[in-house]
């Protein structure tokens, strides 16, 4: 008996844009993809587990491009307003209050179980403490790129940003090549936060070790006008001038972006992540994602934070990629549902720097999930589309990273979830003078 895992049985999509295999099987060893293929071709030899998935969808496990996971402690703290009023009102105060190792470790944690239960596989976060976000998505098991925050203010864990540096250097020997489910990476809040020469150490570091860079880039209409000390007359431009720009650099939201700046980056062969909910909840508008794609931009998707999402669901929010792009053009056919999906599986594996994540095939990453076919809001079920336009996080019942099954009918298998929920509530208990409303705050 060998250490493998069999899924029989299956109705089963390779990539986005495949054609259905039905019935079919996929056999895991170890971390990778062994063997795919319709029944008939099913291997004689023995497996250790086997999963009989009639009635199911097996797919790659979606790709979360950007979040700030620690931040379910903040959903639902401050909703319904602008973005700076938002952030300066009530989430840099909270987070200066009660951002620490031990919220980090459990607040992401909980996303972790959130986007696992809802079939994403692999997430980009950003955020402080980067080490202990690090540790709880090892323990969770799930695949992170993980970015330590780098910005020009007292920050949770760098209360000297003078500093900011030599913390993000720390954080990137502790982790750099010692878990298989663990990529350290540079996350530079944004040109409005972080002046000038902090942009360029902090690149600097990231290219040091082969990391990617990420940026927050062009959320607001505004912030043009806000850049420190601006070398450029938009975000992009002043990126540009700074010599920031590279395929290592991955731009979130990119919403205010003009032809020339959309130009810079597809000659630069930077990357944008989108975050579609999130730029409708805070009104910052709506990302070009059709004018990337038609420049061979690599476009991934993601769900921000859940304090301005609320939500981490990537089905969700792949159907809200579509339809916001169809209205935004006043075209139906405009980014169709096997792009949006393509962006939440292929598209984030490419820009993450994870090619063997994302697709089903020998050889890739055991990173898949299994879809309940036979629940009603996915009856019939002709094709993918469906995936995009009616298919929810609820629907997920298996999933499997790295060839671990972390998932087991829609019950966490790598943790204790209750303790983590106990823990989250705890730590939410101290947060009331900045909800939105309360009186105490102005």
């Amino acid at each position: 008996m060998t250490d493998t895992i069999r899924i029989i049985n299956a109705t089963i999509l390779t990539s986005a844009d495949a054609p259905l295999l039905t019935p079919a099987f996929l056999e895991i060893a170890g971390r990778d993809i062994s063997a795919l293929g319709l029944m008939d071709r099913l291997p004689s030899s023995a497996a250790a587990t086997v999963i009989d998935a009639r009635g199911q969808l097996l797919m790659p496990g979606l790709i979360n491009g950007h979040n700030h996971c620690a931040m379910t402690l903040f959903r639902g703290l401050a909703d319904d307003l602008d973005l700076i009023s938002w952030l300066n009102g009530h989430i840099f105060p909270a987070e200066a209050a009660c951002v620490n190792p031990e919220m980090v470790s459990w607040c992401s944690k909980l996303a972790a179980a959130e986007m696992l239960l809802s079939g994403t596989t692999s997430v980009a976060d950003g955020y402080f403490h980067a080490d202990a976000a690090a540790a709880a998505f090892r323990d969770a098991g799930i695949r992170a790129v993980v970015a330590q925050g780098v910005i020009d203010f007292p920050a949770p864990g760098v209360p000297d940003p003078g500093r900011n540096i030599e913390m993000l250097e720390g954080f990137i020997d502790l982790w750099l090549g010692k878990d298989p489910l663990i990529t350290p990476a540079v996350f530079a809040h944004s040109p409005y936060t972080c002046a000038p020469a902090t942009l360029q150490r902090a690149k600097a570091a990231a290219d040091r070790h082969g990391l990617l860079f990420f940026i927050h880039l062009a959320e607001g209409q505004n912030e043009a006008g806000m850049l420190i000390d601006a070398r450029g007359t938009s975000p992009v431009r002043h990126l540009k001038a700074l010599g920031l720009l590279d395929a290592r650099t991955v731009c979130v939201h990119g919403v205010w972006l003009d032809d020339e700046d959309l130009d810079i980056l597809a000659a630069a062969g930077a990357s944008v992540v989108t975050c579609p909910q999130s730029n409708m909840k805070l009104a910052s508008g709506t990302a070009r994602v059709t004018g990337m794609l038609d420049r061979g931009i690599p476009v991934g998707l993601g769900t921000d934070g859940c304090a301005s999402n609320n939500s981490l669901d990537m089905f969700r929010e792949m159907d809200l990629l579509a339809k916001t792009q169809k209205l935004a053009n006043l075209d139906a056919t405009a980014l169709p549902a096997r792009q949006a999906l393509a962006c939440a599986t292929t598209g984030g594996a490419r820009l993450l720097g994870l090619p063997q994540t994302g697709r089903l095939a020998v050889g890739c990453r055991a990173d898949v999930v299994l879809i309940d076919l036979k629940a009603p809001n996915l009856t019939p079920f002709y094709n993918q589309d469906l995936l995009v336009y009616a298919a929810r996080g609820g629907d997920v019942r298996t999933v499997i990273v790295d060839g671990r099954i972390v998932v087991r009918d829609r019950r966490i298998a790598a943790f204790d979830l209750e303790e983590t929920l106990t823990a989250v509530e705890r730590l939410a208990g101290g947060l009331a003078q900045y909800r939105q409303g309360d009186p105490d705050v102005h």
